[in-house]
C-alpha cells in the first residue's frame, strides 16, 4: 500500500490549491485525479480574480473573497518563485456593465449593502456612459453604465493550473492521473482509498473532486449538496491590446485572444456548447464592444460549475469520520489563494480558519444556525 500524509482527491483547481498549500508546508501529499473523461470545471474557467457583488446578503462569503484576492499578490509571487511561470496576474479593477437602467440600479443596490457591511470600507464608482467611455474607450453605445471596483482582477486560469502541478511536483507531491475511486476506508490509521488494483493510505483525507464530491461524500456517509451549472465561453482570435479591465462578460487575455462568457444553465451532465446561447454571449458582446463584430472566433466550449445548494462554498471538516474533508467552490481561480494559503495551514491542524465555519455542511441539515454577520 502507498502510505501518505494527505490525499486529496481532484486533480482542478481547487484540489491543486490545496495540495499545493499542504507541500508547502511540508505534508507528504498525494493527488488522485480521475483523467481526461472528468466533468473538469477548470477548463471553464473565466480567469476572473472578482470581489464586486460578491457575497451580497452574505458578508462571510464577502470576506473570504475580499480575503483571497488579497492574498493573491504573495500566492502568484510564490508560485513563479517555485516554478517561473508567469500567470499574468493583473489587478487593476474590474468593471461590472449594465445593459438597462434597472440592471444598473440593482448593481448599485448590491454594492451600497456591501460597503455598508464592510462599515463603507468597500470601493465602487459608479459610472454614467461618458464616464465609462472615458475609462474604457472602446464601450458601445448601448451599455448605460457601469460599476467599478478597484478590488477586482484577473489572472491566465490554464498558467495557473500548469503552475500548480509544477509547483506540486517540485515540492514533492505525487500526482497520479486516470484514477476512479472504488471505495473509501476508515481504519485506525485514518483512510484507505481503493481504486482499481491500488491502495493508498492516509491519515488525513481531502475531497475535492467538484462534482464527484458526491458519491464521494456518500462513502463516507455525508451528503455534499452539489449540483451542476453549465456555462459556455467563445474565444476569438488575437487582437491588439484593446481591453485593459476585466469585466463580466468580456475579457482580453495576455495573449490578445478575448474571452466572452458569463451563461448560466441548469442542463443536467450537458457540458456541450448550443448555438443558441453562444450567439446571446456574441451578441452581448458586441453591443458592449461593437470592433468585436467584424472578429473571428476560434474557439468555443461548455464546462460545468460546481454549485452547492444555496451557491456558496462547502468548507468541512467531518466529525464522523475525524481526518477528512470536504471543499468544494464555484469559484476556484479566485478563491485560489485562499485555498493555499489559508484552507492548506487549517486542514494540516496548524491554523484556524474562522472565517470559513459558515461553509459548513450544517447549514444544509438545519444541525445549527449559521448566522450571518454584518
Amino acid at each position: 500500500m502507498h502510505k501518505t500524509d494527505v490525499i486529496v482527491i481532484g486533480g482542478g483547481l481547487v484540489g491543486m490549491s490545496i495540495a499545493y498549500g499542504l507541500a508547502v508546508l511540508g505534508r507528504k501529499v498525494t493527488v488522485l485525479d480521475e483523467g481526461d473523461d472528468a466533468l473538469r470545471a477548470a477548463r471553464g474557467n473565466f480567469g476572473l480574480l472578482w470581489v464586486q457583488g460578491k457575497g451580497y446578503k452574505n458578508s462571510p462569503y464577502a470576506r473570504w473573497t475580499r480575503q483571497s484576492v488579497a492574498l493573491w499578490p504573495a500566492f502568484n509571487a510564490l508560485l513563479e518563485m517555485d516554478t517561473g511561470i508567469d500567470l499574468h496576474l493583473r489587478q487593476p479593477g474590474g468593471f461590472q456593465l449594465c445593459m438597462s437602467d434597472d440592471e444598473l440600479a440593482e448593481e448599485t443596490r448590491r454594492l451600497a449593502w456591501l460597503q455598508d457591511a464592510f462599515d463603507g470600507d468597500y470601493p465602487f464608482e459608479v459610472l454614467d456612459p461618458a464616464q465609462l467611455k472615458s475609462r474604457i474607450p472602446g464601450i458601445g453605445p448601448e451599455v448605460v453604465g457601469a460599476c467599478y471596483s478597484p478590488m477586482d482582477g484577473h489572472v491566465n486560469p490554464l498558467k495557473l493550473l500548469r503552475a500548480l502541478y509544477a509547483g506540486c511536483t517540485l515540492r514533492g507531491v505525487k500526482i497520479v492521473n486516470g484514477v476512479t475511486v472504488d471505495a473509501i476506508d476508515q481504519n485506525a490509521n485514518g483512510f484507505e482509498i481503493r481504486a482499481a488494483e491500488q491502495r493508498l493510505g492516509a491519515e488525513h483525507l481531502v475531497l475535492a473532486a467538484g462534482l464527484g464530491n458526491r458519491p464521494l461524500g456518500a462513502m463516507l456517509g455525508m451528503e455534499v449538496p452539489v449540483r451542476p451549472n453549465r456555462g459556455q465561453i467563445l474565444v476569438t482570435e488575437r487582437l491588439q491590446p484593446f481591453l485593459h479591465y476585466p469585466t463580466t462578460y468580456v475579457r482580453q487575455t495576455d495573449e490578445g485572444t478575448v474571452q466572452l462568457g458569463d451563461s448560466l444553465e441548469s442542463v443536467g451532465f450537458d457540458d456541450r456548447t448550443s448555438s443558441a446561447v453562444m450567439s446571446e454571449i456574441a451578441a452581448r458582446a458586441v453591443a458592449c464592444f461593437p470592433r468585436l463584430g467584424q472578429v473571428r472566433m476560434v474557439r468555443a466550449w461548455g464546462a460545468l460549475r460546481v454549485l452547492s445548494a444555496d451557491g456558496y462554498p462547502i468548507y468541512e471538516a467531518a466529525h464522523d469520520s475525524p481526518g477528512a474533508f470536504v471543499v468544494t467552490c464555484h469559484s476556484g481561480v479566485t478563491l485560489a489563494a485562499a485555498h493555499a494559503l489559508r484552507l492548506a495551514p487549517w486542514i494540516a491542524g496548524e491554523a484556524d480558519a474562522p472565517g470559513i465555519r459558515p461553509f459548513n455542511l450544517a447549514r444544509f441539515k438545519g444541525q445549527a444556525e449559521v448566522r450571518y454577520a454584518h
